[in-house]
C-alpha cells in the first residue's frame, strides 16, 4: 500500500513578516523618542565645567526680561512661592533652575531661596563647556 501525504513542507522562507516587525519597531522608537524633550523654556544658560543631568520634577525658568515660569507656565513673582509649594507637593523635592545668563544674580538667589525654604533640593541648569 502506497501512502502519500497531502501536506508538503515548503522550504522557502518568507521575509515579509520579519520586515513588518522591523518596520513596527522603527515606528515605535521614532514615536517614543519624540516624547523625550528637554523641559524649560529656551534661555541662554551659563556654562560650567561640571554639568550633570538631574531628573527634574519642577522646573523654574527666569527669562532675560524677568518673566518667571514654573514647568512652562507663566507665574508672577508674588505668586511664585505658593505655586511652587503646590507643584512640589511634598518636601525634599527637586527644583531645577533655568536662569538666563543675562538675568541679575539677585533674581536667581531669590528663586533659590524660595525653593530652599520649601526644603527642596535646588540645582542650577548649565551647559557644558
Amino acid at each position: 500500500m502506497n501512502i502519500q501525504t497531502r501536506n508538503k513542507v515548503d522550504a522557502a522562507f518568507s521575509m515579509a513578516s520579519m520586515t513588518d516587525l522591523i518596520f513596527l519597531l522603527l515606528i515605535f522608537f521614532m514615536l517614543t523618542s519624540s516624547f523625550v524633550t528637554p523641559s524649560g523654556l529656551p534661555v541662554n544658560l551659563p556654562s560650567s565645567k561640571a554639568s550633570t543631568i538631574e531628573v527634574q520634577k519642577v522646573s523654574i525658568t527666569v527669562t532675560k526680561d524677568l518673566r518667571f515660569y514654573i514647568n512652562d507656565k507663566q507665574v508672577t513673582k508674588a505668586s511664585l512661592e505658593s505655586v511652587l509649594k503646590t507643584k512640589l507637593g511634598r518636601p525634599e523635592g527637586v527644583v531645577i533652575l533655568h536662569i538666563d545668563k543675562n538675568v541679575p544674580w539677585e533674581e536667581g538667589v531669590y528663586v533659590a531661596g524660595i525653593a530652599a525654604s520649601l526644603k527642596a533640593k535646588v540645582s542650577i541648569a548649565t551647559v557644558p563647556k
